[in-house]
Protein backbone atom coordinates (compact mmCIF):
# COMPACT_ATOMS: atom_id res chain seq x y z
CA UNK A 1 0.00 0.00 0.00
CA UNK A 2 1.33 3.24 -0.83
CA UNK A 3 2.22 6.02 1.99
CA UNK A 4 -0.88 7.70 1.85
CA UNK A 5 -3.79 4.88 1.14
CA UNK A 6 -5.64 5.05 4.30
CA UNK A 7 -4.84 8.98 4.21
CA UNK A 8 -8.38 10.85 5.35
CA UNK A 9 -9.44 7.88 7.47
CA UNK A 10 -9.68 7.20 11.20
CA UNK A 11 -8.81 4.21 13.22
CA UNK A 12 -9.47 3.79 16.36
CA UNK A 13 -7.50 0.90 18.36
CA UNK A 14 -8.09 -0.23 21.83
CA UNK A 15 -5.33 -0.88 24.19
CA UNK A 16 -2.94 1.04 21.70
CA UNK A 17 -1.09 2.78 24.22
CA UNK A 18 1.58 0.35 24.78
CA UNK A 19 2.38 -3.39 22.79
CA UNK A 20 0.37 -5.11 20.03
CA UNK A 21 -2.15 -2.00 19.89
CA UNK A 22 0.26 0.43 19.69
CA UNK A 23 2.54 -1.51 16.86
CA UNK A 24 -0.81 -1.56 14.77
CA UNK A 25 -1.36 1.58 15.25
CA UNK A 26 1.45 2.76 14.21
CA UNK A 27 1.55 0.96 11.11
CA UNK A 28 -1.78 2.53 10.24
CA UNK A 29 -0.70 6.19 11.04
CA UNK A 30 1.93 5.79 8.71
CA UNK A 31 -0.54 5.05 6.06
CA UNK A 32 -1.85 7.83 6.74
CA UNK A 33 -4.60 6.87 8.82
CA UNK A 34 -5.89 9.35 11.32
CA UNK A 35 -5.79 7.22 15.42
CA UNK A 36 -7.50 7.42 18.49
CA UNK A 37 -5.60 6.26 20.86
CA UNK A 38 -7.19 4.13 23.81
CA UNK A 39 -5.27 2.58 26.65
CA UNK A 40 -4.18 3.09 30.41
CA UNK A 41 -1.17 5.16 31.31
CA UNK A 42 0.68 8.67 32.27
CA UNK A 43 -1.44 11.05 30.59
CA UNK A 44 2.01 13.51 29.72
CA UNK A 45 3.63 10.48 28.68
CA UNK A 46 0.55 9.27 26.25
CA UNK A 47 1.21 12.90 24.72
CA UNK A 48 4.42 12.25 24.09
CA UNK A 49 3.29 9.25 22.23
CA UNK A 50 0.66 11.43 20.44
CA UNK A 51 2.73 14.11 19.44
CA UNK A 52 5.50 11.75 17.63
CA UNK A 53 2.88 9.90 15.82
CA UNK A 54 1.67 12.86 14.64
CA UNK A 55 4.88 14.25 13.98
CA UNK A 56 6.79 11.13 11.93
CA UNK A 57 3.48 10.47 10.10
CA UNK A 58 2.04 13.79 9.75
CA UNK A 59 -1.60 12.57 10.79
CA UNK A 60 -4.04 13.84 13.44
CA UNK A 61 -4.49 11.67 16.91
CA UNK A 62 -6.66 11.66 19.97
CA UNK A 63 -7.00 9.91 23.06
CA UNK A 64 -9.73 8.70 25.31
CA UNK A 65 -8.90 6.72 28.56
CA UNK A 66 -12.36 4.30 28.30
CA UNK A 67 -12.02 1.49 30.88
CA UNK A 68 -13.17 -1.53 28.10
CA UNK A 69 -14.68 -3.44 31.45
CA UNK A 70 -17.49 -0.10 31.19
CA UNK A 71 -20.11 0.06 28.39
CA UNK A 72 -21.28 3.16 29.59
CA UNK A 73 -17.21 4.66 29.04
CA UNK A 74 -16.65 2.70 25.55
CA UNK A 75 -19.52 4.68 24.76
CA UNK A 76 -18.49 8.24 25.78
CA UNK A 77 -15.09 6.90 23.79
CA UNK A 78 -16.97 6.06 20.43
CA UNK A 79 -19.24 9.11 20.54
CA UNK A 80 -15.88 11.08 21.32
CA UNK A 81 -13.89 9.50 18.41
CA UNK A 82 -17.19 10.88 15.94
CA UNK A 83 -17.26 14.26 17.68
CA UNK A 84 -13.22 15.03 16.98
CA UNK A 85 -13.18 13.09 13.70
CA UNK A 86 -16.44 12.67 12.17
CA UNK A 87 -16.67 8.83 12.82
CA UNK A 88 -14.49 5.61 13.20
CA UNK A 89 -13.50 4.01 9.63
CA UNK A 90 -10.93 1.33 10.90
CA UNK A 91 -11.78 -0.35 14.29
CA UNK A 92 -9.26 -2.38 15.81
CA UNK A 93 -10.44 -4.49 19.10
CA UNK A 94 -7.31 -5.25 20.78
CA UNK A 95 -7.59 -4.11 24.49
CA UNK A 96 -7.08 -7.62 26.55
CA UNK A 97 -6.34 -8.86 30.01
CA UNK A 98 -5.04 -12.05 31.01
CA UNK A 99 -5.22 -14.61 34.22
CA UNK A 100 -3.53 -18.17 34.88
CA UNK A 101 -5.07 -20.44 37.15
CA UNK A 102 -7.24 -23.74 37.15
CA UNK A 103 -10.63 -23.29 36.96
CA UNK A 104 -11.63 -24.40 39.95
CA UNK A 105 -9.40 -21.61 41.18
CA UNK A 106 -10.53 -18.79 39.20
CA UNK A 107 -11.20 -15.77 40.85
CA UNK A 108 -14.44 -14.57 39.50
CA UNK A 109 -13.78 -11.70 39.47
CA UNK A 110 -11.17 -12.55 37.02
CA UNK A 111 -13.20 -14.65 34.82
CA UNK A 112 -15.66 -11.19 34.63
CA UNK A 113 -12.88 -8.99 33.95
CA UNK A 114 -11.36 -10.62 31.41
CA UNK A 115 -14.69 -11.45 29.32
CA UNK A 116 -15.51 -8.28 29.69
CA UNK A 117 -12.92 -6.81 28.48
CA UNK A 118 -11.51 -9.30 25.68
CA UNK A 119 -14.61 -10.49 24.58
CA UNK A 120 -17.48 -7.98 25.35
CA UNK A 121 -15.70 -4.67 24.78
CA UNK A 122 -15.70 -6.04 21.03
CA UNK A 123 -19.77 -5.69 21.00
CA UNK A 124 -20.08 -2.65 22.41
CA UNK A 125 -17.46 -0.68 19.97
CA UNK A 126 -18.78 -3.04 16.65
CA UNK A 127 -22.30 -2.23 17.31
CA UNK A 128 -21.52 1.84 17.59
CA UNK A 129 -19.27 1.13 15.17
CA UNK A 130 -21.35 -0.22 12.26
CA UNK A 131 -23.71 2.77 11.83
CA UNK A 132 -21.27 5.17 10.06
CA UNK A 133 -20.05 2.18 8.27
CA UNK A 134 -22.81 1.50 6.50
CA UNK A 135 -23.89 4.71 5.79
CA UNK A 136 -19.99 5.34 3.93
CA UNK A 137 -20.32 1.47 2.88
CA UNK A 138 -17.08 1.18 3.92
CA UNK A 139 -15.25 0.11 6.76
CA UNK A 140 -12.74 -2.66 8.30
CA UNK A 141 -13.35 -4.61 11.86
CA UNK A 142 -10.13 -5.99 12.83
CA UNK A 143 -10.39 -8.08 16.00
CA UNK A 144 -6.96 -9.17 17.65
CA UNK A 145 -8.15 -12.47 18.63
CA UNK A 146 -4.92 -15.47 19.77
CA UNK A 147 -4.13 -18.79 18.50
CA UNK A 148 -6.28 -18.88 21.83
CA UNK A 149 -9.48 -18.03 20.02
CA UNK A 150 -8.46 -21.75 17.40
CA UNK A 151 -6.69 -24.12 20.40
CA UNK A 152 -6.29 -24.33 24.10
CA UNK A 153 -4.11 -24.25 27.11
CA UNK A 154 -4.26 -25.37 30.25
CA UNK A 155 -4.94 -22.84 33.41
CA UNK A 156 -6.56 -19.75 30.67
CA UNK A 157 -9.86 -20.94 30.65
CA UNK A 158 -11.19 -17.24 30.89
CA UNK A 159 -8.60 -16.14 27.93
CA UNK A 160 -9.72 -19.04 25.58
CA UNK A 161 -13.25 -18.91 26.73
CA UNK A 162 -13.08 -15.07 25.37
CA UNK A 163 -11.04 -15.50 22.38
CA UNK A 164 -12.87 -18.08 20.87
CA UNK A 165 -16.21 -16.00 21.52
CA UNK A 166 -14.30 -13.06 19.47
CA UNK A 167 -13.57 -15.41 16.76
CA UNK A 168 -17.42 -16.43 16.43
CA UNK A 169 -18.66 -12.90 16.99
CA UNK A 170 -16.02 -11.82 13.71
CA UNK A 171 -17.82 -14.72 11.64
CA UNK A 172 -21.34 -13.25 12.48
CA UNK A 173 -20.04 -9.53 12.04
CA UNK A 174 -18.61 -10.56 8.58
CA UNK A 175 -21.85 -12.44 7.64
CA UNK A 176 -23.72 -9.41 8.50
CA UNK A 177 -21.72 -6.99 6.60
CA UNK A 178 -21.29 -9.42 3.81
CA UNK A 179 -22.78 -7.38 0.80
CA UNK A 180 -21.19 -4.03 1.97
CA UNK A 181 -18.16 -2.63 2.34
CA UNK A 182 -17.15 -3.14 5.33
CA UNK A 183 -15.36 -6.53 6.29
CA UNK A 184 -14.58 -7.79 9.73
CA UNK A 185 -11.70 -10.55 10.90
CA UNK A 186 -9.81 -11.98 13.16
CA UNK A 187 -6.07 -11.58 13.94
CA UNK A 188 -4.93 -14.60 16.01
CA UNK A 189 -1.40 -13.81 16.77
CA UNK A 190 0.79 -16.66 18.64
CA UNK A 191 3.50 -15.51 21.57
CA UNK A 192 4.28 -11.60 21.00
CA UNK A 193 6.67 -10.55 24.16
CA UNK A 194 4.22 -7.40 25.12
CA UNK A 195 4.44 -6.35 28.80
CA UNK A 196 1.59 -9.13 29.20
CA UNK A 197 3.71 -11.95 28.30
CA UNK A 198 6.43 -10.63 29.66
CA UNK A 199 5.10 -11.21 32.99
CA UNK A 200 4.46 -14.79 31.94
CA UNK A 201 8.30 -14.73 31.03
CA UNK A 202 9.25 -13.39 34.48
CA UNK A 203 6.86 -16.25 36.37
CA UNK A 204 8.57 -18.18 34.33
CA UNK A 205 12.36 -17.98 34.76
CA UNK A 206 11.37 -17.57 38.89
CA UNK A 207 9.55 -20.56 39.20
CA UNK A 208 12.28 -22.51 37.24
CA UNK A 209 15.35 -20.69 38.34
CA UNK A 210 16.81 -19.07 35.09
CA UNK A 211 17.31 -16.12 33.22
CA UNK A 212 15.11 -14.42 30.93
CA UNK A 213 16.31 -14.91 27.86
CA UNK A 214 16.39 -18.65 28.99
CA UNK A 215 12.89 -18.07 29.87
CA UNK A 216 11.92 -16.54 26.58
CA UNK A 217 13.59 -20.12 25.12
CA UNK A 218 11.62 -22.41 26.92
CA UNK A 219 8.34 -20.43 26.88
CA UNK A 220 8.51 -20.60 22.87
CA UNK A 221 9.69 -24.11 22.82
CA UNK A 222 6.39 -25.17 24.19
CA UNK A 223 4.19 -24.18 21.68
CA UNK A 224 5.81 -22.12 19.20
CA UNK A 225 8.28 -24.08 16.47
CA UNK A 226 9.79 -20.88 14.49
CA UNK A 227 11.38 -20.29 18.28
CA UNK A 228 10.98 -16.29 17.54
CA UNK A 229 8.19 -14.24 18.95
CA UNK A 230 5.81 -12.45 16.21
CA UNK A 231 6.26 -8.76 16.61
CA UNK A 232 3.64 -6.20 16.98
CA UNK A 233 5.23 -4.64 13.36
CA UNK A 234 4.30 -7.85 11.41
CA UNK A 235 0.86 -7.82 12.85
CA UNK A 236 0.49 -4.27 12.08
CA UNK A 237 1.58 -4.99 8.14
CA UNK A 238 -1.16 -7.23 8.61
CA UNK A 239 -4.04 -5.40 10.06
CA UNK A 240 -2.87 -2.93 6.92
CA UNK A 241 -3.10 -5.28 4.31
CA UNK A 242 -7.05 -5.99 5.83
CA UNK A 243 -7.53 -2.45 5.00
CA UNK A 244 -6.29 -2.69 1.33
CA UNK A 245 -8.75 -3.41 -1.84
CA UNK A 246 -6.90 -6.48 -2.30
CA UNK A 247 -8.71 -7.77 0.99
CA UNK A 248 -12.04 -6.27 0.55
CA UNK A 249 -13.38 -10.25 -0.16
CA UNK A 250 -11.38 -11.77 3.08
CA UNK A 251 -14.23 -11.81 5.28
CA UNK A 252 -14.52 -14.03 8.37
CA UNK A 253 -11.60 -15.62 8.87
CA UNK A 254 -9.14 -16.28 11.62
CA UNK A 255 -5.59 -15.16 10.52
CA UNK A 256 -2.85 -17.09 13.13
CA UNK A 257 0.13 -15.68 12.28
CA UNK A 258 1.95 -17.96 14.91
CA UNK A 259 5.20 -19.35 13.86
CA UNK A 260 3.61 -22.50 13.20
CA UNK A 261 1.96 -22.62 16.77
CA UNK A 262 -1.23 -24.16 15.17
CA UNK A 263 -0.01 -26.02 12.52
CA UNK A 264 1.21 -28.58 14.61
Amino acid sequence: MSASSLKGKTALVTGSTSGIGLGIARCLASEGANIVFNGFGDRQEIQILQNAVENEFAVKTAYHNADMSKAIEIEAMMSFANTTFGGIDILVNNAGIQHVANIEDFPVEKWDAIIAINLTSSFHTTRLALPYMKQKNWGRIINLASVHGLVASAQKSAYVAAKHGLVGFTKTTALETAQTGITCNAICPGWVLTPLVQKQVDARAERDGVDNDTAKKLLLAEKQPSGEFVTPEQLGALAVFFCSDAASQIRGVAWNMDGGWVAQ
